[in-house]
């Protein structure tokens, strides 16, 4: 469950307990008949108190923080950093996570992470793109004739990963990135390629920004004319 969830969760059982204490007020003092009928109401809001108090503070406090504060994806200051990623469990092996992480890890293990997520907001923008398949295995795997939009996927060598600790952080970095961490290194690019080489598509593009040894791009934006 995202943190998200679980600040949205907490937040609707601490309303609950609000409507709770005043409910409790009101009814003790009203000489409404329909009272009697309420006290059922009452005394499940009183249980329900009751088990709250039960739980910890640092978990009431996970519950309730603004998720832009301190979220599942970040270390409280809006960045994901390796310190914070080292820290996080190793997700499930879920096929969407592995591609991510396949991409990220090959085409940018050694550009930290701030390089391996420029990669991933890339295969993320194209999933979102009509123009690109709808999964991140789909647009990951894309080929077109012998080439792969990706080098490595068809670049005749393993891809198993050959440092597995870096692995595992790209890992919990998909998952960071698919549970919705924002994107905002790359400014939307669905293209990148390394500093050492000039493709000739390059020029069809708006360059958006480098990061470590590559330079990405998006669609140039067409803007209506009078």
């Amino acid at each position: 469950m995202s943190v998200l969830k679980s600040w949205t969760g907490g937040a609707i059982v601490l309303l609950a307990l609000a409507g709770g204490l005043r409910a409790e007020v009101t009814v003790s003092q009203s000489n409404d008949p329909g009272a009697e009928a309420e006290s059922g109401l009452v005394s499940l809001l009183g249980e329900e108190r009751a088990a709250l108090g039960s739980v910890s503070g640092a978990r009431m406090n996970a519950l309730v923080a603004d998720p832009a504060e301190g979220s599942n994806r970040a270390d409280g200051t809006g960045r994901l950093t390796e310190a914070w990623l080292d820290a996080q469990p190793v997700p499930d092996q879920d096929a969407q996570v592995q591609c991510l992480a396949s991409a990220m890890y090959h085409e940018a293990r050694g550009e930290g992470v701030a390089g391996q997520r420029a990669v991933g907001e890339v295969v993320l923008n194209r999933v979102d793109d009509v123009a690109f398949p709808k999964t991140v295995c789909g647009v990951v795997n894309q080929r077109s004739g012998r080439s792969c939009q990706f080098s490595y996927v068809c670049d005749g060598r393993s891809d198993a990963p050959g440092n597995m600790a870096a692995y595992r952080r790209a890992e919990k970095l998909a998952r960071a990135m698919l549970d919705g961490a924002p994107r905002t290194l790359t400014d939307g690019a669905t293209y990148f390629h390394t500093v050492s080489v000039r493709p000739s598509w390059s020029r069809r593009f708006e360059n958006t920004t480098r990061i470590g040894a590559h330079l990405f791009y998006r669609k140039s934006v067409q803007t209506a004319s009078n």
